[in-house]
């Protein structure tokens, strides 16, 4: 249910909306809008009398959500989020690229890659402390070394750093090191991680699991903004399907779908969908003309010397190519991409 604010409520109206709902046993959720507040109420198991609440001081009116997901829901919020990150806003007119190796292997490597993708135009910097692995031979990540030297890196490039928390142990010491956290496809319905991650106060990268609808994508979402933070970008990565010429298959019209229902900003990762270097920027160019809000890019410049998703990382200057098209593409969908830092006069 949504509680519609009149245009100029007082705050102590609206606080007492607020009382109302959560002497009931209810759980209220203020947003406030451009032009008026909304306060969407969760925590209930049946259906809330509206009656409750239209007659409240400064109520305009009473909406019951459709939806099985309320709070991310376009009917909880009719305008666009904008999840700002350091001073990169994401969901704004602005296309953002996050880029970055798959796993931070060394200070050296990670600042090398980190200068690459911003001379090339990326505004965040990714990379992998704790890595998921299918095999548990397989590198791991440097764990907290590998967070000191994101910190370190990203300071020093002026980058903003985006890395994934595996569970609940290591959550505390990514917040610490992050400006964003990144809930992996792995762990899209790891709800304890969720709420977790959602009372923590930093922004968050949701990652649609690979066998995950849209549906349950949103719903997820709904686990983090139940607790109280709204700074959630979701992040198409490609399904599992029945295709094998890609290792996931990118399904753009989950973007498009996305916007349509939610305010929340939605990005793509390529790489990940891709599997191959190759196909890497057909796809980008895909995600960005269907409307996606940016994209996350792996980058090596040794790639065959990778310790994780060797096969899917653009060279350095395959990266570069991939944000000049993205940049002339920017202007047919209405968007922009800021100018790389090796175009720009000197």
């Amino acid at each position: 249910m949504l509680v519609v604010m009149k245009m100029g409520a007082s705050g102590g109206e609206i606080e007492d909306v607020v009382r109302q709902i959560e002497s009931r046993g209810l759980k209220a959720n203020p947003i406030p809008g451009t032009q008026r507040t909304a306060i969407g109420i969760t925590g209930n198991i049946g259906v809330v009398e509206a009656g409750l609440f239209e007659s409240l001081a400064g109520v305009l009116e009473v909406i019951q959500v459709s939806h099985p997901y309320k709070l991310v829901s376009r009917e909880f919020k009719s305008e666009d989020t904008i999840v700002k990150v350091g001073d990169v806003e994401i969901g704004g007119t602005d296309l953002v690229v996050i880029a970055g190796p798959c796993s931070v292997e060394s200070f050296e490597q990670t600042q090398r890659i980190a200068r690459a993708v911003k001379a090339g135009g990326a505004q965040l910097l990714r990379g992998g402390a704790y890595k998921p692995r299918t095999s548990p031979y397989s590198f791991q990540g440097l764990g907290l070394e590998g967070l000191k030297i994101l910190r370190q890196v990203g300071e020093e490039m002026g980058m903003p750093i985006v890395t994934e928390a595996l569970d609940i142990d290591v959550l505390d010491s990514v917040c610490e090191f992050a400006d964003m956290v990144q809930i992996g496809a792995r762990n899209m319905q790891n709800y304890t991680l969720l709420r977790r991650v959602g009372r923590s106060g930093k922004p968050v990268l949701l990652k649609r699991g690979m066998n995950a609808t849209v549906t349950e994508l949103l719903l997820a979402a709904e686990y983090i903004m139940d607790e109280g933070n709204s700074e959630i970008v979701l992040c198409e990565r490609g399904i599992r399907t029945f295709a094998d010429h890609t290792r996931n298959t990118l399904d753009v019209s989950a973007i498009p779908a996305v916007q349509k229902i939610s305010h929340l900003p939605i990005i793509a990762d390529p790489s990940h969908a891709a599997g191959k270097r190759e196909k890497v920027p057909p796809l980008s160019r895909a995600a960005i003309a269907v409307g996606a809000d940016g994209l996350m890019i792996e980058v090596h410049d040794h790639p065959e010397e990778a310790l994780s998703d060797a096969n899917q990382a653009l060279h350095p200057d395959q990266f570069r190519d991939l944000m000049q098209e993205v940049q002339r593409l920017a202007g047919t969908v209405d968007r922009s991409l800021p100018t790389p830092v090796s175009q720009r006069p000197l």
